[in-house]
C-alpha cells in the first residue's frame, strides 16, 4: 500500500544544515494499523508528512497504492490528498463552523452535491458517534468530541489512508482509549490503512499491528508489535517498552544471586513467553520433571491485542547437567530463554 525507499530529507544548507531523515525505508501493508514511535525530533512527524508531499523529500521515493508522490504534478497530488486522510494533535478544527460544517469542508472542496454531502456528514457524525453534536460549535466539545470530529472531516472524501500525527497525546488516558477503539473500528469496518505516529508505546499496544522505531532520524527496528513487545532488538525499542513494562530486573536481585548452593549449581534465567504458554504450567511441569529448585525472582505478564506476554526471572539450583537438560525443556516448549548468570559447580 505504502512503500517508502532511501527516503532522505535534510532542512537548511550548510553549517545549518539538520538531516530529519536518513535513508529511511517501509512497507505499510493494506488494511493495517502502522505504528512509527519515536521521542521529539527523532523524525516521525517530517516522516508522515512526506507521505502526503507536506514535506518535501530531498531524495527517496514514496509510492502509495502505486503512485510515485512524489513525481505527480500540482492536480495529480490534489487528487490524491483526498484519498489520504490526516488528523492532527490540536485537532485543527474551524472555529466558525459547527460540527456539521466543519466534516462538510472537504466535500465543499471537493464539488459534491450539497444532498450528497449532507447524507455524507451525517453518516460519518453518527460513525464517530456524535450525531447530537452536529450544531455545536467547537469550542462547546470536549478534547475527545473534537479528535471524533477531525476523525470525522479526515474521513469524508473516502480515503484508503488515514495519517495520525500525535492525534492522541493532547488527550487524557481514557479518552486516548476511546480514541484508538474508534480508529481500530474504522479500521475493521472500512479497511482503512491507519499510520499512527506517537511518542507513547502503550499508544502501539493498544491499536497497533506493526511498528518501526525511529531514532535520530533512523528507522532502527521494524516488526510485529508482540514481537518487539515480547523481544525488544534495540536500546531505543527497550526504553519504550520499559517505559510501560518494566523488563528490567533490579540491581538487587542480581546481586542476590552470588550465594553458595554447595555441589548445586545456581543459574538465574530470564523465560519469555507469548500466547497459550502463558497459561501452561510449564515451569512446575519442569520442576517435577527434573527434580530441580525454581525460585520466582521478578516477573511481569500484559497483553497485546488480547495475547499475554511476559517474562519470568528465575534461579534454578541442581546439577549443573540436569538444569542444562531443564533448560533445553523449556526451549521445547516455545519458551525463550535468556542465562543472565551463573555460579556454583
Amino acid at each position: 500500500m505504502i512503500e517508502i525507499s532511501n527516503l532522505t530529507k535534510i532542512y537548511g544548507s550548510g553549517p545549518q544544515e539538520v538531516m530529519a531523515l536518513k535513508e529511511v525505508s517501509l512497507s505499510i501493508r493494506k488494511g493495517e494499523i502502522f505504528g512509527i514511535i519515536g521521542l521529539s525530533g527523532a523524525g516521525k512527524s517530517t516522516l508522515i508528512r512526506c507521505i502526503n508531499m507536506l514535506e518535501r523529500p530531498t531524495q527517496g521515493t514514496i509510492m502509495v497504492d502505486g503512485q510515485d508522490v512524489g513525481s505527480l504534478n500540482s492536480l495529480e497530488l490534489r487528487r490524491l490528498r483526498q484519498k489520504i486522510g490526516m488528523i492532527f494533535q490540536h485537532f485543527n478544527l474551524l472555529s466558525s463552523r459547527t460540527v456539521f460544517e466543519n466534516v462538510m469542508f472537504p466535500l465543499e472542496i471537493a464539488a459534491v452535491p450539497k444532498n450528497e454531502a449532507a447524507q455524507k456528514v451525517n453518516a460519518l457524525l453518527e460513525l464517530v458517534g456524535l450525531t447530537d453534536k452536529a450544531q455545536v460549535y467547537p469550542e462547546q466539545l470536549s478534547g475527545g468530541q473534537k479528535q471524533r470530529v477531525g476523525i470525522a472531516r479526515a474521513l469524508a472524501n473516502d480515503p484508503k489512508v488515514l495519517l495520525s500525527d500525535e492525534a492522541t497525546s493532547a488527550l487524557d488516558p481514557q479518552t486516548t482509549r476511546s480514541i484508538l477503539g474508534l480508529l481500530k473500528d474504522i479500521n475493521r469496518k472500512l479497511g482503512l490503512t491507519i499510520v499512527l505516529i506517537t511518542h507513547d508505546m502503550n499508544v502501539i499496544k493498544d491499536a497497533c499491528d506493526r511498528v518501526a522505531v525511529i531514532d535520530d532520524s533512523t528507522i532502527v527496528e521494524v516488526g510485529d508489535v508482540l514481537n518487539i513487545f515480547s523481544n525488544p532488538g534495540t536500546p531505543t525499542s527497550r526504553s519504550f517498552i520499559n517505559s510501560i513494562i518494566n523488563r528490567e530486573i533490579p540491581a538487587e536481585i542480581l546481586h542476590r544471586q552470588v550465594i553458595d548452593h554447595g555441589s548445586n549449581s545456581s543459574r538465574l534465567i530470564r523465560v519469555s513467553f507469548i500466547g497459550p504458554s502463558a497459561g501452561e504450567p510449564i515451569i512446575s511441569s519442569m520442576v517435577q520433571k527434573y527434580a530441580i529448585a525454581a525460585n520466582i525472582l521478578y516477573g511481569n505478564i500484559d497483553q497485546v491485542k488480547d495475547i499475554p506476554f511476559g517474562n519470568l526471572t528465575l534461579e534454578l539450583i541442581g546439577p549443573v547437567d540436569t538444569i542444562n537438560e531443564a533448560l533445553d525443556f523449556l526451549r521445547k516448549c516455545g519458551l525463550e530463554i535468556e542465562v543472565l548468570n551463573h555460579a556454583g559447580n
